[in-house]
């Protein structure tokens, strides 16, 4: 991916970010997110990358908000940035699909 200058990019969301690429293992993300997040905040966004995967695979919004509990607005928003986004959901969907295989 080339270099993307970020909307909010920012000294305080770089030192963030250098923080994130530290973390190790999943127990250490734990630790770290639950002391950073909210337990909200961390749904929320597992919330978006399954929204994002299951977009990813054809699945429509309607059968996505009834068997998965989301509002549209938050299919409608994971939507948009799949399409018109960063190119960070296709990024890591690209990257794991391919790590399975």
């Amino acid at each position: 991916m080339s270099e993307y200058k970020s909307r909010f990019q920012s000294d305080a969301t770089d030192e963030l970010f250098d923080v994130l690429l530290q973390l190790k293992d999943r127990n250490e993300c734990y630790s770290f997110f639950e002391d950073v997040c909210t337990i909200t905040e961390i749904n929320s966004i597992a919330q978006r990358w399954g929204v994002a995967k299951l977009l990813d695979q054809g699945i429509t919004y309607h059968e996505i908000a009834k068997t998965h509990n989301v509002s549209s607005a938050t299919i409608y928003r994971v939507n948009r940035c799949l399409s018109h986004g960063a190119g960070g959901y296709r990024l890591m969907l690209d990257r794991v699909y391919k790590n399975k295989k």
